[in-house]
């Protein structure tokens, strides 16, 4: 089956960026104003995180974004709701979804992925669902709805760990740049990053490569994209929505910035 996030990097095969924005941050209903304004600015592939309470992966950016989502009243069924019929306005650019297994095994695998296939989503991201769990349980659910998984790779990850995620994926690779949480500011020296970089590189994975983590404006993003066919930017817009009376302009400004 086709998928918008193939199309995606098909038709682009540099400098993409991915952009991520917590659903009902900064107000309840900023969710599909944000993303319109996202696509709209040239986002290539954008981001929904889906709040929850212990997100182990985020730093105290996003980490505090949820929080405010979830006082909100965000939750996954207000997300689905919002997002139901966002195709007609936003009939190109690839969703994924954000987030952590728990509040999916609540909701249920199998209406999860049922109501983010009829919610528009072409991929999910969840940091703490195991490789072998995703084989033995949710593999064939993620594909009857045509829901691409996307895995980390960290600079810590083997080489067979790194060839089977790029076997079991059809999405993208999301290259996590170095040690700790999204948002923080990367210590990883240029050198060992390149190297690490380069690594996965000389693998000659079938998927194509995002790197995340640290990339907070132009320049790192140029950066990143030296090593990937592009860059993923969390962070970085959160903080850009932070106290702003109109969310969306931020957000396209914020973009803007990047890209141009």
């Amino acid at each position: 089956m086709t998928n918008r996030i193939k199309d995606a990097f098909d038709k682009k095969q540099k400098n993409l960026l991915n952009i991520y924005f917590t659903a009902g941050y900064p107000r309840l209903h900023d969710t599909v104003p944000i993303l319109k304004a996202l696509s709209a600015a040239g986002a290539d592939l954008i981001e929904i995180g889906m709040p929850f309470s212990d997100p182990l992966a985020d730093g105290p950016v996003i980490q505090q974004s949820s929080t405010v989502a979830l006082a909100n009243g965000m939750n996954l069924r207000v997300l689905f709701e919002q997002l139901r019929g966002i195709r007609q306005d936003v009939p190109e650019t690839p969703i994924l979804l954000m987030g952590y297994l728990n509040p999916v095994m609540q909701f249920g695998v199998d209406n999860f992925c049922r109501e983010a296939a009829a919610a528009g989503a072409d991929g999910i991201i969840l940091p703490d669902l195991p490789l072998d769990d995703y084989v033995e349980q949710y593999q064939d659910i993620f594909r009857r709805h045509n829901l691409r998984p996307v895995f980390l790779i960290t600079p810590q990850t083997a080489p067979e760990r790194i060839r089977r995620i790029d076997e079991l994926t059809d999405s993208f690779l999301y290259l996590v740049s170095g040690p700790g949480t999204t948002g923080g500011a990367n210590t990883q020296a240029e050198g060992v990053q390149e190297a690490y970089f380069q690594r996965i590189e000389a693998m000659h994975l079938r998927n194509p490569r995002l790197i995340g983590f640290g990339i907070s404006d132009r320049a790192s993003f140029q950066r990143a994209c030296q090593y990937a066919e592009g860059a993923i930017i969390g962070s970085a817009l959160i903080r850009a929505l932070d106290g702003v009376d109109d969310a969306p302009a931020a957000a396209s400004q914020f973009v803007s910035s990047v890209l141009k």
